[in-house]
């Protein structure tokens, strides 16, 4: 039976009581600015007219590279410490995921998040992809759900946010963002110190500027390809 081209890859669901040990010290969510969701609606509606034939081209190259569905669908942890579907133009080999353990002391990258030059699972339409921050285009659809923001924090994964620091969880107290601070200012040449301080500052700050700052250099950021892989 032929699989179809758009089928979805899932990664392992985040359980529960992990979750609730690790998240204990986070902080009440903050409530959404009055101005956040609207302007999320309004600017992802506007890009899907403009994107939508680049998306159907990825989506075909995708599907062509090899084994595997073109999307992937990974546990991340949202506002809140609440589990969400992140979605991605699929990047990898299909069993990524089972390799990831064996590569965690290879990573590139200071602290808890791992990153790799050389990532072996990456597929060559999935270097070009991450190098032009195409893969992370389906997140969109994580913001018309409400799940994600065009900007903040970016979501972490289930294990990263157990071993987090007490003062890291702060970064969970709003929507994650497919764009934030540390995206423009090198991505994984960041270290998670750094990543963190600056995801604690836009949380604390929440002003519209800011958003509309970071989504303007967001562009000239993908451009560079600095810290991209």
């Amino acid at each position: 039976m032929r699989r179809p081209m758009f089928a979805l890859a899932r990664s392992p669901a985040f359980p529960a009581s992990p979750a609730r040990s690790a998240l204990h010290l986070l902080p009440a969510p903050q409530p959404l600015p009055r101005w956040k969701r609207p302007l999320d609606v309004t600017l992802v509606a506007l890009g899907l007219l403009a994107i939508w034939p680049l998306m159907l081209a990825i989506a075909v190259a995708v599907r062509l590279s090899g084994p595997g569905p073109v999307f992937f669908v990974q546990s991340r942890i949202g506002r809140g410490g609440v589990p969400f579907g992140m979605i991605k133009f699929r990047s990898m080999h299909a069993d990524a995921e089972a390799r990831r353990a064996a590569l965690l002391a290879q990573s590139d990258r200071e602290g808890l998040c791992f990153k790799s030059r050389t990532d072996p699972r990456v597929t060559p339409v999935g270097r070009v992809l991450r190098r032009l921050s195409l893969d992370e285009l389906p997140q969109i659809f994580n913001v018309l759900r409400g799940e994600m923001s065009l900007v903040g924090p970016r979501p972490a994964l289930p294990e990263e946010v157990r071993a987090y620091p007490p003062h890291a969880l702060e970064r969970l107290a709003v929507l994650p963002g497919i764009t934030g601070l540390w995206q423009v200012s090198g991505r994984a040449e960041v270290g998670f110190d750094d990543m963190v301080r600056m995801d604690v500052a836009y949380v604390r700050d929440g002003r519209l500027s800011n958003d509309l700052s970071i989504l303007a250099r967001t562009a000239q950021a993908v451009l560079s390809g600095r810290g991209a892989y």
